[in-house]
């Protein structure tokens, strides 16, 4: 994961993250949520069918689902800037897509379940391969001009706001 890819929106190269179009991530979002929708009734049918535990089968079948995204975003007069954490996934992993004020980072990763050694399996964590994480942006930033890289698991996204969204400094003088 010492790899660094890079992306700008414009011209990404063959091995930089995917920029992708919105709509097809809108597509992936819908979908996203039917598996997450079907997962919770699986869980409601499986506890009785008992009302009231709505929210919580939600919330555990998209823990199920969906690998955690967390992010830092700092915001300066000129540009807003966004960490996410994605371990495990690579560039080739990675779909952002930009709005001029929504960020949306998605992945999904193949596994191998190729089994190492001999000895037999005891026990095992598996994180889920699939991550979406949709982000509403404090300014509008001009996407043509957006970079992003991953390094060590974590990715970077530079966006620069656009000229009406950039500050600007009043001095304040006394009379």
């Amino acid at each position: 994961m010492a790899d660094k890819s890079t992306a700008v929106q414009k011209a990404p190269s063959s091995g930089s993250l995917r920029v992708v179009d919105p709509q097809s991530q809108f597509e992936r979002m819908a979908q996203m949520h039917d598996e997450i929708a079907r997962r919770a009734f699986e869980m409601f049918a499986g506890g009785g069918g008992v009302s009231g535990r709505d929210l919580e089968n939600w919330f555990n079948a998209e823990e199920q689902l969906l690998h955690p995204v967390h992010v830092n975003i700092s915001d300066s007069d000129s540009a807003i800037r966004v960490q996410a954490e994605v371990p495990g996934f690579e560039p080739k992993d990675i779909q952002i897509s930009l709005e001029p004020t929504r960020l949306t980072i998605s992945g999904k990763r193949e596994e191998s379940n190729e089994q190492q050694g001999k000895g037999r399996m005891i026990y095992q964590e598996l994180c889920s391969s699939e991550m979406l994480r949709v982000i509403d942006l404090p300014a509008e930033i001009d996407t043509e001009k957006t970079t992003a890289t991953l390094k060590n698991g974590v990715l970077d996204l530079e966006m620069p706001k656009t000229a009406k969204s950039q500050g600007k400094r009043v001095e304040v003088k006394g009379l």
